[in-house]
């Protein structure tokens, strides 16, 4: 019986031992214990992350934006600013400043008796279409530093909106033009003076005046073959 249990519990003994070292022989091999791959072997696909926020804005200019903007959707949109701003003529500052009449002012110096942050207050320049389209992109890109945590709108469309609707609270300065839209000319289109031979309504010089006659163009009569009887006769 003794026998029998040794010679068992050896085998078990023999047993672990082999796969101990079976598991530190793969490890080894396999690099289980460090981030390095074996050369040449391709793990998966790279995936690429989102576009960057000013590439997913490729899409209408500024101009044609406004131009279409809506003040009543704008005002939807507003609502979340309200926590900290007001809009009304005479309305207090409250964690930002009020925004009554703010497009075309000073940009940090707005609204009167708030205390701006330097980010603000040195930016320098007015709240121009431009300034406020990209401060309303991001606060923070638009003024590093700025007190001001919203952020921002990443729809152009909803800047727009958003933009109007503050235009209707004491005036904005003029709105950027649309951009001219662009003129595209196929190859390979006729246009007058292009091609070989002779265009309506362009008038035909040099050699041919002479000789820019189709072979579809009737002969005049009076070079026309005549029969006896003396009738023109036109084949």
């Amino acid at each position: 019986m003794d026998d029998r249990f040794n010679t068992a519990s050896g085998w078990v003994l023999f047993a672990g031992i082999v796969a101990l070292g079976a598991s530190i022989g793969s490890g080894m091999y396999f690099h289980a214990d460090s981030h390095e791959y074996p050369e040449g072997q391709d793990w998966g696909y790279f995936v690429e992350g989102a576009e960057e926020e000013g590439d997913a804005d490729a899409g209408p200019d500024l101009g044609t934006l406004l131009a279409s903007a809506d003040a009543a959707a704008g005002e939807k949109v507003f609502a979340k600013c309200t926590a900290c701003h007001t809009i009304d003529q005479g309305g207090a500052n409250g964690i930002g400043p009020n925004l009554y009449g703010i497009m075309g002012k000073a940009v940090g110096g707005g609204a009167a008796g708030f205390a701006y942050s330097s980010a603000l207050a040195d930016h320098g320049g007015q709240w121009t279409w431009e300034n406020m389209d990209a401060w309303l992109k991001s606060p923070r890109a638009f003024a590093s530093g700025t007190k001001m945590s919203f952020a921002g709108l990443s729809k152009p469309e909803d800047r727009a909106n958003v933009m109007e609707f503050l235009s209707t609270y004491g005036g904005a300065p003029a709105k950027p033009e649309p951009a001219a839209p662009e003129v595209e000319t196929g190859e390979g289109e006729d246009f007058p003076g292009a091609g070989p031979g002779p265009v309506e309504g362009v008038p035909v010089e040099g050699p041919e005046a002479a000789t820019g006659m189709s072979a579809d163009q009737p002969v005049p009569s009076e070079n026309a073959a005549g029969d006896n009887e003396g009738a023109t006769k036109i084949d």
